[in-house]
């Protein structure tokens, strides 16, 4: 058990939960939600009394002590699985996940995930998300895509990361191999709603998105109910029959480039659930390779995001996973179209 102690600022809030986040010493690293379990719990007292009321009046110099019990064990169980770690300190870390890798454990895959993995990695390094000795996952990539991702191992950096994806401030940049080359001068594009271009020749693409009505494992575009939803794309290479591309995201829901493209007509290549029955042009270099490859072709690149303790702006870049690579090559054949 250890104790926080300090006092209430000048011009408090009305209520104490609101004055113990503003007036929490840094170091200590409480977020907001951590900070009001251990007040609901009876881990802090005010003027040496025990206070757990959220809405409780708080004066102006209050003694406030807040006793923090060390992080228990996590439930998941660390595995020794290889991690490419791109970058960790205290507070965080950044890996490269490799395709087929799940990010958290469920039923369907109760181990062998990249949680299981960074808890074995990090070990004594995980000072606890909510009282709990285990990463904070604040976004997930798909199984089958590979690429960047970055956990909190502190309850403060986890509620930073998690207040940077909400308000959409990170910056998550992806490499996607679809069917088709998308054009401005398409006037099939034209007419399939919520795709537009904007300056340089850039897809957008904006619905809403939920889950689909029978299969409910999938997720569809709507325009009447779900999620508000808005992809960017931007040819980086076209070929004959495919198109490399850079997407990039202002919102982050499930799915939501694979949707999205496979709503304008561009379906990832490899795509399992939206990429249909799509093939490319027979005999156009790399269709052979193309049907054959067995994952979504999508590769999380970049990721970017401001550091939750220095408030430095980090940004990180994975190069494409040797599967991309070759599929690349093999699309480009004797001759790169631009």
């Amino acid at each position: 058990m250890a104790r926080v102690t300090y006092r209430i600022g000048a011009e408090p809030p009305a209520r104490l939960d609101k004055a113990l986040a503003r007036d929490v010493p840094e170091e200590a690293a409480l977020s907001r939600s951590r900070l009001a379990r251990l007040l609901a719990e009876g881990a802090v007292r005010v003027d040496g009394v025990i206070v757990t009321e959220a809405k409780a009046p708080v004066a102006e110099g209050a003694e406030i002590a807040i006793d923090v019990p060390e992080a228990a064990e996590s439930h998941m169980v660390g595995e020794a699985i290889p991690l490419s770690v791109i970058w960790e300190d205290d507070e965080l870390i950044v890996v490269d996940k490799p395709a087929g890798m799940v990010v958290h454990p469920a039923p369907g895959s109760p181990d062998g995930t990249l949680v299981n993995a960074l808890i074995h990695h990090c070990g004594d390094t995980l000072s606890g998300v909510g009282g709990e000795r285990r990463p904070g996952i604040v976004h997930r990539i798909d199984k089958d895509t590979s690429g960047l991702l970055v956990a909190a191992k502190t309850d403060r950096a986890h509620a930073s990361l998690a207040a940077q994806f909400k308000d959409h401030s990170v910056e998550r940049h992806y490499r996607a191999i679809c069917h088709g080359v998308p054009d401005a001068g398409d006037p099939r594009l034209r007419g399939v709603r919520g795709v537009g271009f904007e300056a340089g020749g850039v897809m957008k693409v904006q619905s809403l998105l939920g889950r689909h009505r029978t299969d409910r494992q999938r997720q569809a575009v709507s325009f009447d109910e779900g999620r508000h939803a808005v992809t960017r794309a931007q040819v980086v290479e076209g070929y004959a029959g495919a198109a490399l591309l850079d997407c990039w995201l202002e919102t982050g829901r499930t799915h939501q480039i694979r949707v999205h493209l496979a709503h304008a007509g561009h379906a990832l290549i490899g795509d399992p659930v939206y990429g249909g029955r799509r093939r490319m042009p027979s005999g156009a270099p790399g269709a052979e390779a193309a049907a054959a490859f067995p994952r979504q072709a999508l590769h999380a690149a970049t990721l970017g995001f401001v550091h939750p303790a220095t408030g430095e702006a980090m940004r990180f870049e994975a190069p494409l996973p040797g599967d991309l690579s070759a599929l690349l090559a093999a699309l480009r054949g004797d001759i790169t179209q631009s």
